[in-house]
């Protein structure tokens, strides 16, 4: 059996409808979630080999890989 270990976590804000984080990306918030981890958790960038990331919605314009373009937009490298 593989190991895992969960090293930190985070969770973004509740928004409603029409709320102040309407106009956020979903993936531009992830983003932003993903960086603040990495940089209050100490953990070196290349120690990361994986990120679940769980998400309760995903239609229209946000039905795309939320968790890579997230990654992606928190500056980690594309091997994570």
């Amino acid at each position: 059996m593989l190991e895992a270990y969960v090293y930190s976590g985070l969770r973004t804000p509740f928004g409603r409808h029409g709320g102040s984080l309407s106009a956020v990306r979903p993936d531009d918030l992830v983003g932003e979630l993903l960086a603040r981890l990495v940089q209050t958790s100490g953990l070196p960038v290349q120690a990361l080999e994986d990120v679940i990331l769980g998400c309760t919605n995903q239609a229209g314009e946000d039905s795309r890989n939320l968790a890579r373009n997230a990654l992606l937009s928190a500056g980690l490298p594309m091997t994570v």
